[in-house]
């Protein structure tokens, strides 16, 4: 969704919360045989803090992870990496590589892993922010290179966002294009001949005249994951639904996922790529509204404050089964 960005502002906030939760120096383990039925919270004091994380992306292989910290009042966003070692041991949480300058956010490998996707509002030249367009970054001798703009005719002068990748190379995003069905579409660019053709606008199935936005494609383009605001099921501020393809090929009324979502929004699917784990971005809340016969404290208010489930946004995770059964 779009936001304007104080760049020096929000590097500066970002670099006052990042060491917070880096000061950890025991071995950092993620148990992914033990994946939840009902949906939790992942990475515990790790990678869901009290501050505003969002979207997941997990390497094909396993050994890296990825996802987006939020600085207050949505002025600057970076994407944050882990590494897991030959023990298991995944590293402590830091601004990736090539990510801290601008607003970098939503993460997305390509099938063999050796691309990773993302959003950002970096300049094409010059160092002023621009609009938020998709841009890649690609392994080489084992480390990520330079980010580099997939221009047009994905990229335009209005903002793109959330990329997510087909095993035939199709990019899925979101806009809000003039033209669009609702106020924010989902769109598929296919890729032809080795290049992106023009991107459509997904049937009613999925697009309405509200919003939706940030959809997950499964590699297959069998199901797509994403969140819709103002639909007459959701259930407060945006609400996560799944359409799936029947045997002709074609969408299928998008249904409510209402066996995870929330009061509160519910966004920014991921599976992981073996199709065991779904992950979500939520930002519901564990804080008490009042203290009647008890009244709080000026430390209760900063635990609470500090508490993960304090409402900013957390990373959840539970059996794609779970998901795909409902």
């Amino acid at each position: 969704m779009c936001y304007k960005i104080s760049i020096v502002f929000g590097y500066l906030c970002l670099l006052y919360l990042i060491p917070v939760q880096a000061q950890q120096h025991k071995p950092v383990r993620f148990d992914f045989s033990m994946v939840p039925g009902t949906p939790k919270v992942f990475g515990e004091g790790v990678v869901s803090t009290g501050m505003y994380e969002r979207d997941m992306a997990i390497s094909p292989d396993g050994t890296e992870m990825f996802y987006t910290i939020v600085a207050p009042q949505n002025v600057f966003s970076a994407i944050i990496y882990l590494q897991k070692d030959a023990k298991g041991n995944w590293s402590d949480p830091e601004v990736a590589s090539f990510s801290g300058e601008y607003s970098d956010m939503e993460p997305a490998f390509t099938g063999d892993g050796k691309k990773l996707f993302f959003v950002s509002n970096r300049p094409l030249k010059g160092d002023s922010a621009k609009d938020f367009d998709i841009w890649y970054v690609e392994k080489t001798n084992g480390k990520w290179a330079n980010a580099v703009n997939i221009g047009k005719p994905v990229n335009t002068d209005a903002n793109e966002f959330y990329p997510s990748l087909a095993t035939n190379g199709n990019l899925y995003f979101t806009a809000a294009y003039d033209k669009g069905k609702g106020k924010e579409d989902i769109y598929v660019a296919k890729w032809e001949n080795g290049k992106y053709a023009d991107p459509v606008s997904l049937d009613t199935a999925i697009n309405s005249s509200f919003y939706e936005f940030n959809a997950f494609v499964s590699r297959d383009e069998q199901f797509i994951i994403f969140t819709s605001f103002g639909r007459k099921d959701d259930k407060g501020r945006g609400d996560l639904y799944i359409s799936q393809k029947d045997a002709s090929g074609k969408w299928q009324p998008a249904r409510n996922l209402a066996i995870i979502n929330s009061e509160r929004l519910d966004y920014c699917p991921f599976v992981s790529f073996d199709k065991k784990i779904f992950f979500f971005s939520s930002e519901r809340s564990s804080l008490k509204e009042t203290f009647v016969g008890a009244p709080a404290k000026y430390q209760t208010l900063i635990d609470q404050r500090n508490s993960i489930l304090n409402g900013q946004s957390n990373i959840f995770w539970v059996s794609l089964d779970t998901i795909l059964k409902f």
